[in-house]
Parts: C-alpha cells; sequence; structure tokens
C-alpha cells in the first residue's frame, strides 16, 4: 500500500512539471527537446509507474488501484501551490468522495 501511495505522490509531481513544461512550449522542436520540465514530468511518471507495478506485484489490484486516486489530492494541493490554482466547492466536494470511497475500501477489510 505504501508503495501505491509513494506512486500517486510522485505521479502528481509529474503532472506539475508537465503542465509547467507545457506553458513553455513553442512551434519548434527545440522547445520539446530542451524542455527539462516536459523531461522531468515524464521521468517522474516513469518512476511513478515502477512503483505501481512493484505495489501492485504484492497486493490485491481492488484494493490497491483505488488508492492511485490519491494523486488528485496530491495534484490539486500542488496546482493550488504552484499554479495558484483555487480549490472549489465542487473541487472540494469530489475530493471528499476519493477519500471516502478509499477509507471504505479499508472499513471493509
Amino acid at each position: 500500500m505504501l508503495l501505491m501511495v509513494l506512486s500517486s505522490f510522485i505521479g502528481s509531481f509529474g503532472a506539475v512539471l508537465l503542465k509547467a513544461g507545457a506553458t513553455r512550449l513553442h512551434r519548434n522542436l527545440s522547445s520539446i527537446l530542451l524542455n527539462y520540465r516536459l523531461a522531468g514530468g515524464i521521468g517522474l511518471y516513469l518512476l511513478s509507474s515502477y512503483f505501481f507495478v512493484l505495489g501492485v506485484r504484492q497486493g490485491e489490484l481492488t484494493i490497491l488501484y483505488p488508492i492511485q486516486s490519491l494523486s488528485y489530492f496530491w495534484t490539486m494541493l500542488w496546482s493550488r501551490i504552484f499554479f495558484g490554482e483555487p480549490f472549489t466547492r465542487n473541487k472540494f466536494v469530489g475530493l471528499v468522495m476519493i477519500l471516502i470511497g478509499i477509507g471504505m475500501l479499508f472499513a471493509g477489510r
């Protein structure tokens, strides 16, 4: 389970770097090839996938896969911190529903 939480945490940073890199893209190939933010985002997604594979190898997919949805929590937090994106009521309600769903999986064990 810890590997899945780690995977979601790392993957959320990957999303932040992809967005940061995407804002610096232009219509030429060098803006893609020399964009260290995009490269970092792709690298973090690969690292996240590695931990994901290690995690699902050792447990039940039906329990572990929903933990990956914690990446929504992390991404919302990083989006607020790094991009100033607002927390809206709908985002908060959606996040609470995700956390309740994960809690329900563990309550039934």
